[in-house]
C-alpha cells in the first residue's frame, strides 16, 4: 500500500508531534511487478524512506531483498521527503498559519534512504534502472551493490541509466538510494525563491519516476522525429526519425529497425480534447498510418549506432496535407506517434531466428516556430507563419513537488479559461504528462532554467548561488541534454530559457548550445528572461523590468519599464489578496485581524523577501484610493475591486498594443498564474482553485472580441483576437455617477476590427464631462451586427488620477506620489438582484452545469456593482474546481445576465448544488440551484 498526499485537496490538520516523538509504523509499500516483455519499461511504485540517522545498518543490509524497514514511511513514485512525511501524518498542514515553522529543519540535514522492491521472474532478458529527478544526488544500490556514488548521481534534471542485469534475481530484487541533502544554493537541483516559504527538507527526494526496463540483446534509445514544415504553404511536412541502437551482448548481433508513424486519434479537436475531455485511452491509438520503414543494421558487441530514416530515403516521410498543431483558439492540436521495433535476428545450429528486442514510442505535434527579434529589439514569436501576442503567466509546482495529474489539469483549463496561451517555467520543469497536457489543450510552455540560484552561480553576482566547480559544468551539460531530449517533440514547447535573470558565460552558452543541437532541438533558445545579451545566441528580446509590487492601473499603458511594450517575461502589481474562504482556510483569526489593521506587519504568507514580507505599499494604496478597511470582510472587498482593475489593465494594455507600428507588446508573463502554497501575492488562482477579482479581472481582458477603456488616453477600443474579422459592431459608452444618475452617453456604429490581434478605436471619451463627480462608472457595451451583446464591461474610475513618481521607481514598483480617489463607491446603495438558478448533470461525463440567470430589478438607479456568484455545497465551502462563463458581473436596473457554472458532480461531496450572490453593494445571500 502506497500512501501518498494527493495535491490540491486539504483536510484537518493533524496534529503537530512533540520534538522526537517516536515515528510510527506504517504499511510497507508493495513490491512493483516487472514483466519481462521487451521494450517494457515499468515505473516502480513507491518507496519505504527513513532517515540515515535512524538506519544503524549497512548500506548492503538496507539495500537487499527481505529487509524488514521497520518503522519507515511510505512514499509514492514521486516525493519528496517532506511530502512522504506529510502524508504519514508526521507533521501539521504547513499550508496553515505558521505550522511549517514546526517542522525541524535539521532532520534533512543528513541522507534519507529511499527503499523500493520489484520483482522479475525472466531473468533472460536485460534489465537496466533509468531515472531522473534525484535531488539532491544520490548513491545507488541493487541487491547490496553499489552501483552509482553521489558524484554520478548529482541534479535534479540528469538522466542516468544502468544496465543491472549481472544483480537481477528471480523473484525479489531491491533498488535503494541514498539521497544526500539538497542546498540549490550549492547545487544544480531545484529551490525556491521569494514565490513561498521554502520547505524545510529543500525538495530533497526523488521527483520523477524510476524505472525498470527489460530489453534483448539491442537496446533501443533516444527515439524521436524532427518535423520540418513546408512555410509558407504548410502542404507538406518533411520528417526525419532518428533513433540509437545499442547492442548490450558479447556478439555481433544484426536487427531490424522498422518504424511507422500515424496520426493519435482523439486528438486535433478545437481546444486539444474539448473542455472537460480527459486524457483518455483514444488519445493514446493510432488512427491512421501515414508512413512505413525498416532497416538491417548489424551491431559489433557494444556497438552503439544512431540510426536516421530521412524523406529522401523514404518517401513516405514526406507528408502531403499534414495536420498542423496550432495553440488554442488559432486551430486545433493534433498529435502524431512514431512507434520504433528493433528486431534482433540470432543463427542458432545453422537456423536464423527474429525476436523484438525493444520498442519505443513517442507522440509528436508538426508546427512551426520562430521568434525573431522585431525593429525594437523585442522577441516576436510565429507559429505557423502567424506572429502571436504571448498572454501567459509563471507557473508553479506544488510546494512539496507533489505531482496531481487531476489537479494539474484542472489548473491546464484554468489558464484556457482566462484567455492565456502560454505558461513559463522557470526552473521545477514538470514531468512529462505536465507537457503531454499542455500539448492537448494547445498551451505553450517556455521552460527554462532558475534564476539566482546554483544555475546561475558564475554569471549573475546578485544571486545567492555559489560559482560552478568542474563537475559543475557536466552536471549542467547532462542536464540540458536531458531536458532538450525529453522535450524537443513537444510542440507547445516554443523555448528553452537558458539563462533567467543574467545570461550564461560563453563556456556555459556553447555547452547548452552543443547540447541542444545534439539532441535535435528546434524550437528558439532564449539567452536569458531579462534584457541582456549572450556571447553566442545575442540579445535575448526579452524585459525583466517588473514591477512586482503594487503600481495603479494607469502605469501599464506607458511604454516604459514595465509598460505595454516588449515581450515582458515577468510583471504584475504584486498582491493578489485570496477570497475570505481561501483566507480562513490558510490563517487564523488572530492573523486575519492583522491582515487587514496592520500594513507594515510581516506577513508569513507573503514571501520570505524583506522586500515583499509586508504588505505596506499595497495598504497604503488601496486606503488612498477606497479609504480605509473597516473590517477584514470590508478589506477582502475593496481588495478584489482593486486586483479586478489592476489585472484587466495589464491584460488589456498590452492587447492594444501588440500591433502598433512602432515598439508594439509582443508578450506578458503574468507573474505568477498559481501559488505552490497558500499565498498572498502572485496569483491569478489560489492554491484551492478558488477565483477572485484577479482571476476574473483577467479573464474580462482576454475576450476573444473585446471593448476596452484606456486609462492613459481615454480611448475606446475594440480588439479582436479571434483570427477571422469582424464587421458590423456596435460600442456605446455610459458614464454615471455612483448612484447610477447617467452623465454621458455616446454610441459608436458600423465599427470594424480586423483578426489575429487587431485593434480598432470607436471613440475617444472627452477630457471633461459636465457634472461627472470625482468617482464615477463608465459601462462599455460592444453588440455584433443582429444587435447582440458580445462584450460588457465596466470601470470604476475618477477625475483624480493616479500620479507616478518614474524618477524614484526600482526594480519592483514605481512609487506613486498621488492616488485616484474611488471613495465614492462606498456611497453607493445597497441593491439587490434576483437569483434563479438550474442544474443539469451529465453521467457519462461526471459533469453538472449549473445555469444561473441574475436579475436587478430595483427600482432606483444605482448599480449592483461586481456581482460574485460562487458555487457552494451544503456547508457553505465553495465546490472547486469550477469555470464560469463569466462572473464578478455589474447590473443596471433592469438589465440580466445568464451564467453557467461547469463542474465535476464529485466535487459537490454529495450536497446539492447551491449558489451564494455577492458583490460591492449587494447583499449576501445563498439560494439552491438543483
Amino acid at each position: 500500500m502506497v500512501l501518498v498526499l494527493t495535491a490540491g485537496t486539504t483536510g484537518a490538520a493533524p496534529a503537530a508531534q512533540g520534538a522526537g516523538a517516536p515515528l510510527p509504523s506504517v504499511t510497507a509499500v508493495a513490491a512493483t511487478v516487472v514483466p519481462a516483455a521487451p521494450g517494457s519499461a515499468t515505473p516502480l511504485s513507491g518507496y519505504a524512506v527513513q532517515s540515515t540517522a535512524k538506519v544503524a545498518d549497512t548500506a548492503e543490509t538496507v539495500s537487499s531483498p527481505g529487509y524488514p524497514a521497520s518503522g519507515w514511511y511510505p512514499a509514492g513514485p514521486r516525493s519528496t521527503v517532506l511530502a512522504a512525511l506529510l502524508a504519514a501524518g508526521v507533521h501539521p498542514d504547513p499550508f496553515h498559519s505558521t505550522q511549517q515553522e514546526l517542522i525541524p529543519a535539521a532532520d534533512f540535514s543528513v541522507p534519507w534512504w529511499y527503499r523500493s522492491d520489484f520483482t522479475v521472474t525472466d531473468t533472460t532478458a536485460r534489465t537496466h534502472l533509468d531515472f531522473s529527478g534525484v535531488i539532491s544526488a544520490a548513491d545507488v544500490f541493487v541487491n547490496g551493490r553499489l552501483i552509482a556514488t553521489k558524484n554520478a548521481v548529482a541534479g535534479a534534471y540528469t538522466r542516468h541509466e544502468f544496465d543491472v542485469t549481472a544483480l537481477i534475481r528471480p523473484g525479489t530484487n531491491t533498488v535503494a538510494f541514498r539521497i544526500q541533502p539538497n542546498n540549490p544554493r550549492k547545487h544544480l537541483t531545484m529551490g525556491w525563491l521569494d514565490w513561498l516559504r521554502p520547505p524545510p527538507d529543500e525538495n530533497m527526494g526523488i521527483v520523477r519516476d524510476v524505472t525498470v526496463r527489460r530489453a534483448g540483446p539491442v537496446a533501443l534509445r533516444d527515439a524521436h522525429v524532427v518535423s520540418a514544415l513546408a512555410m509558407p504553404s504548410m502542404a507538406t511536412a518533411d520528417l526525419t526519425v532518428r533513433a540509437r541502437l545499442r547492442n548490450d551482448s558479447d556478439a555481433t548481433v544484426t536487427t531490424t529497425l522498422s518504424g511507422t508513424v500515424g496520426q493519435v486519434k482523439g486528438t486535433g479537436r478545437g481546444q486539444g480534447r474539448g473542455a472537460d475531455a480527459g486524457a483518455g485511452a483514444d488519445a493514446d491509438a493510432v488512427g491512421q498510418v501515414d508512413a512505413a520503414f525498416a532497416r538491417s543494421v548489424t551491431l559489433a558487441p557494444h556497438e552503439t549506432r544512431t540510426v536516421s530514416f530521412s524523406p529522401a530515403e523514404h518517401p513516405a516521410l514526406r507528408l502531403k496535407s499534414p495536420r498542423v498543431w496550432w495553440p488554442a483558439r488559432m486551430g486545433g492540436q493534433p498529435m502524431y506517434e512514431l512507434g520504433l521495433t528493433a528486431t534482433a535476428t540470432a543463427t542458432t545450429h545453422g537456423t536464423a531466428t527474429a525476436t523484438p528486442s525493444d520498442t519505443a514510442r513517442q507522440t509528436f505535434g508538426i508546427r512551426d516556430v520562430r521568434a525573431p527579434l522585431n525593429a525594437d529589439g523585442a522577441r516576436q514569436y510565429e507559429v505557423n507563419g502567424r506572429p502571436l501576442l504571448v498572454k501567459g503567466a509563471g507557473w508553479s509546482p506544488d510546494q512539496f513537488l507533489r505531482w496531481d495529474p487531476t489537479y494539474a489539469e484542472d489548473r491546464l483549463k484554468y489558464a484556457l479559461d482566462l484567455g492565456l496561451n502560454t505558461l513559463r517555467l522557470e526552473g521545477h520543469i514538470e514531468p512529462d504528462e505536465f507537457f503531454d497536457l499542455a500539448d492537448r489543450y494547445g498551451i505553450l510552455t517556455l521552460p527554462g532554467w532558475e534564476c539566482c540560484t546554483k544555475w546561475e552561480g558564475d554569471f549573475n553576482r546578485d544571486g545567492a548561488g555559489e560559482r560552478w566547480t568542474a563537475a559543475d559544468h557536466s552536471t549542467a551539460r547532462a542536464s540540458m541534454a536531458a531536458e532538450a531530449a525529453r522535450l524537443r517533440n513537444h510542440p507547445g514547447v516554443i523555448s528553452f530559457l537558458i539563462g533567467s535573470d543574467a545570461a550564461p558565460t560563453e563556456e556555459i552558452e556553447r555547452a547548452y548550445l552543443d547540447a541542444l543541437k545534439a539532441a535535435d532541438w528546434n524550437a528558439p533558445v532564449i539567452p536569458a528572461a531579462a534584457d541582456t545579451a549572450s556571447p553566442i545566441t545575442g540579445r535575448s528580446g526579452m524585459k525583466m523590468t517588473g514591477p512586482y509590487d503594487w503600481v495603479p492601473p494607469g502605469y501599464w499603458y506607458d511604454k516604459r519599464e514595465g509598460g505595454a511594450s516588449g515581450f515582458n517575461s515577468e510583471t504584475s502589481a504584486g498582491l493578489d489578496i485570496p477570497t475570505l474562504d481561501t483566507l480562513r482556510r490558510m490563517m487564523t483569526p488572530a492573523e486575519l485581524e492583522t491582515l487587514w489593521k496592520d500594513p507594515t506587519a510581516v506577513q508569513y504568507h507573503r514571501s520570505p523577501s524583506a522586500t515583499f514580507d509586508t504588505l505596506e505599499l499595497y495598504d497604503t494604496a488601496l486606503t488612498a484610493r477606497y479609504g480605509a478597511p473597516a473590517s477584514l470582510e470590508d478589506y477582502v472587498l475593496k481588495a478584489q475591486l482593486a486586483q479586478y482593475e489592476n489585472v484587466r489593465a495589464q491584460f488589456e494594455a498590452y492587447a492594444r498594443n501588440a500591433k502598433d507600428p512602432s515598439d508594439p507588446s509582443t508578450g506578458v508573463i503574468y507573474w505568477m498564474f498559481n501559488s505552490g502554497w497558500t499565498s498572498l501575492h502572485w496569483q491569478l488562482v489560489d492554491r484551492f482553485l478558488d477565483q477572485g477579482g484577479a482571476y476574473f479581472g483577467a479573464k474580462k481582458a482576454n475576450e476573444p472580441l473585446h471593448v476596452q477603456y484606456g486609462y492613459d488616453d481615454r480611448s475606446v477600443t475594440v480588439v479582436n483576437s479571434r483570427p477571422a474579422p469582424a464587421s458590423g459592431l456596435t460600442a456605446r459608452v455610459t458614464l454615471f455617477a455612483p448612484d447610477g444618475t447617467q452623465k454621458y452617453d455616446r454610441t459608436v456604429t458600423g465599427l470594424s476590427v480586423a483578426g489575429g490581434g487587431a485593434s480598432s478605436t470607436a471613440l475617444t471619451l472627452p477630457g471633461s464631462v459636465p457634472g461627472l463627480p470625482t468617482t464615477y462608472l463608465a459601462r462599455l457595451l460592444l453588440t455584433d451586427a443582429a444587435g447582440r451583446e458580445v462584450s460588457r464591461n465596466v470601470y470604476w474610475l475618477s477625475t483624480e488620477e493616479d500620479v507616478l513618481d518614474r524618477e524614484r521607481g526600482d526594480w519592483f514598483h514605481t512609487p506613486t506620489t498621488s492616488y485616484a480617489d474611488l471613495r465614492g463607491l462606498d456611497s453607493m446603495a445597497r441593491t439587490a438582484v434576483t437569483v434563479t438558478a438550474s442544474t443539469t448533470a451529465d453521467g457519462a461525463s461526471g459533469t453538472s452545469t449549473t445555469t444561473v440567470t441574475l436579475r436587478h430589478a430595483g427600482t432606483g438607479g444605482t448599480p449592483a456593482l461586481l456581482t460574485d456568484v460562487h458555487l457552494v455545497r451544503a456547508s457553505g465551502e465553495p465546490a472547486l474546481p469550477v469555470r464560469w462563463n463569466d462572473n464578478q458581473v455589474s447590473l443596471w436596473p433592469g438589465e440580466s445576465a445568464t451564467l453557467t457554472a461547469t463542474y465535476r458532480t464529485a466535487d459537490l461531496r454529495g450536497s446539492a448544488p447551491r449558489l451564494r450572490v455577492s458583490g460591492w453593494n449587494t447583499p449576501t445571500v445563498t439560494v439552491p440551484a438543483a
